[in-house]
């Protein structure tokens, strides 16, 4: 294994900085923190108006039950928007519709049970599914004790809770299956679709993981595998046999890695793994390993295949973006040194 002192080369640091992409980190609204500003700006207009129309007809305590709704849901669009705590504010706006559901069948009667059905429909856009289904059937059987108090005929109130609980029912199932589906074209889209390993957006997401540790240093080392000469084989043998090799490749690197590490398709012939709670010491071992094992592998007739590799640890207080480039820049003097090397960042904080 060769080894490089971290401050060596500056025209290697040059190169690495210059075609190294780090996107830049800014906070984007998550689809539920939309779909919850969404259901309250469109509650306001839909209560308002009754709160309004209530008030002029001096019935004092409807009017101050809409009313109470609105501000309440604006209240909760100026707390998500400053905070992004949307799962916090999510359950406490379902409590408060919910709340404010039974309030209104409890004054007005039977005739206002309609406001129920999408009361709780809304509560599957904000809430896991099994989540939702409990606050309804609480809120269920609140209001059976409400209506049941109002002696409303038996088959009446049976037809309500037949309804309400085919509503919950059929919402439920909805809700679940597009969470699944949800899941799986996240799963699809953070592959690569030819090696089947994590593409350039799954690695962005588990980087994101390592700047959001809130200063917990987490010991792991990443490796920046690049194939020698790739474009020499697929002009060669074509790119179905460049396909092939790549697939090969991503074989060999799973033969050697823990269930652990995470493999990712970082650019048309380079590779990242990342390979948590992996000492420097360790990592270095793991390249070496690859890097023999590539080369002493047929992976395509009449043809050589080597690896150049780049290996860093990461730092304490370490940006992952400059961790990338650490690696980076290794492996740019290992494609410097001949090719079929390995290259490690050493620094006093991580000795190898």
């Amino acid at each position: 294994m060769l080894n490089a002192d971290a401050d060596a080369d500056a025209d290697a640091d040059a190169a690495a900085h210059d075609r190294f992409d780090v996107p830049k980190t800014q906070r984007k609204r998550s689809k539920e923190e939309v779909i919850l500003l969404m259901l309250c700006a469109l509650s306001i207009p839909s209560i308002l108006p009754f709160g309004v129309y209530r008030l002029m007809q001096h019935n004092w305590l409807s009017a101050a039950l809409d009313l109470t709704l609105v501000a309440g849901m604006l209240c909760v669009m100026l707390f998500v928007r400053r905070s992004g705590r949307v799962k916090f504010a999510s359950v406490v706006v379902t409590i408060f519709y919910s709340v404010g559901m039974l309030a209104t069948v409890y004054i007005k009667g039977v005739s206002l049970v309609y406001w129920v059905y999408p009361t709780m429909i809304a509560a599957f856009f904000m809430l896991r599914p099994i989540v939702a289904l409990v606050i309804n059937g609480v809120s269920l059987i609140v209001l059976i004790i409400v209506l049941a108090q109002q002696m409303i005929p038996i088959l009446n109130l049976l037809t309500i809770v037949v309804t309400i609980m085919l509503i919950n029912l059929f919402s439920y199932i909805f809700s679940h299956r597009t969470g699944i589906q949800h899941k799986e074209l996240n799963r699809e889209a953070e592959r690569d679709f030819l090696t089947g390993v994590g593409n350039r957006r799954a690695l962005a997401r588990n980087l994101a993981t390592y700047a959001k540790s809130n200063g917990t240093h987490i010991e792991s080392s990443l490796l920046l595998l690049d194939l020698d000469h790739f474009k020499t084989v697929n002009d060669r043998f074509g790119h179905a046999a460049g396909d092939a090799v790549l697939v090969h490749l991503c074989e060999l690197i799973r033969s050697r890695t823990r269930t652990s590490d995470q493999i990712f398709r970082y650019g048309g012939e380079e590779f990242i793994v990342i390979a948590k709670g992996a000492s420097l010491r360790s990592a270095s071992g793991l390249a070496e390993d690859l890097r023999a094992l590539v080369a002493s592998t047929e992976m395509l007739e009449g043809c050589l295949i080597t690896i150049s590799i780049g290996v860093a640890s990461m730092l304490e207080d370490e940006a992952p973006s400059a961790w990338l480039q650490r690696a980076d820049r290794m492996l740019y003097l290992a494609k410097q040194s001949g090719r079929n090397a390995v290259r490690v960042a050493v620094d006093a904080a991580a000795p190898c």
